[in-house]
């Protein structure tokens, strides 16, 4: 949770919430992400599986409101990932690596995740944050799990989907499986334990949230951002999510064709990173005419890791997504 405040000199400026004496100057508001679907606009809490003290429709946003008589805005935690990630993170990041490497292309949208206790998503579109019309866009944690389908795609993509995938495939019960971080630590053979289990359970991992992804993309087209506690592990699953995202579907008549329009890139990896970067650009002719233009037939989709951290990335996008809502008030 941040407070948002102007200083003297008119700059932004963002201070952990504990009190209103803490901060350097009045805040202007209250801005702070929720993990899970609501009412966000109004500022209501209603029934969630994972927050059984909310039921019945809570008004936290007007209950803070009152006590502290600023604005408050709240936002999913994924969304706002995304946001952060989207104004000052690997959005600005991958475009600065184009325009140096010469290719003339520049993302605009930006569509990413998060790993850990849940499976969340967020969608950034020309420098806003997208949230559908009932404030609930971007639900990536109720996509059908490829590996069981009857399912949802979070039991496949979270924490617990490490340890349950590792407790199977070591013949354990899932309460003696380790934490994840200790299951990565197995994996890269530096903590002692069942390695194959381990690699095992975030190479699932990878391709249960590649396909979730991969649905994503095909209907919105962007770049793609990781995050949360499991991104740490990227280098044992992003592999395999790359690859499901791209796989082939097959047609009636036997032939494949691919289920994405564009490839996708893995830009942690500097062999593909510099392929990305350097795009395929073709000198073609008018036809009719003596006119000759180049185009780049590259369609691209780089996915990566957080470039600022899942909390402060989402903590510059609450603050951000504040000063939006300020700055439209004041407009009407």
């Amino acid at each position: 949770m941040v407070t948002t405040s102007k200083n003297a000199l008119g700059t932004s400026s963002a201070v952990s919430l504990k009190s209103k004496s803490n901060a350097p100057s009045p805040p202007a508001a209250i801005s702070f992400a929720f993990p899970g679907p609501a009412d966000y606009p109004a500022g209501i809490i209603d029934d969630l599986p994972n927050l059984p003290a909310f039921r019945g429709g809570i008004a936290l946003g007007p209950l803070l409101q009152q006590k502290f008589r600023i604005p408050v805005t709240i936002n999913n935690d994924g969304g706002l990932f995304v946001y952060g990630e989207a104004i000052a993170g690997f959005l600005p990041y991958v475009n600065a690596l184009l325009k140096k490497a010469g290719r003339p292309k520049q993302y605009k949208n930006l569509f990413g995740v998060t790993l850990g206790t849940g499976f969340g998503a967020g969608f950034a579109c020309n420098g806003e944050l997208f949230t559908g019309d009932n404030s609930n866009a971007t639900q990536i944690w109720l996509t059908r799990h490829k590996l069981s389908p009857e399912t949802n795609a979070e039991e496949g993509a979270c924490i617990r989907a490490i340890r349950r995938t590792y407790g199977v495939e070591a013949k354990i019960s899932f309460n003696e499986t380790p934490d994840p971080r200790v299951i990565e630590q197995i994996a890269i053979g530096e903590a002692p334990g069942n390695r194959t289990a381990a690699i095992e359970a975030y190479r699932r991992m990878g391709e249960v949230a590649g396909e979730s992804i991969g649905n994503a993309i095909a209907l919105l087209d962007s770049l793609v951002v990781i995050g949360g506690g499991l991104s740490k592990g990227w280098k044992l699953f992003l592999p395999a999510l790359i690859q499901e995202m791209n796989n082939s579907f097959v047609a009636p008549d036997g032939h494949k064709f691919r289920r994405l329009p564009g490839t996708a890139f893995n830009l942690e990896d500097p062999t593909l990173l510099k392929k990305f970067l350097k795009g395929e650009t073709h000198t073609i002719k008018v036809p009719g005419t003596k006119r000759k233009i180049k185009y780049d037939a590259l369609q691209s989709i780089g996915v990566g890791i957080s470039r600022l951290g899942t909390s402060e990335a989402i903590a510059i996008g609450a603050y951000a997504f504040a000063l939006r809502n300020l700055d439209s008030k004041k407009k009407k």
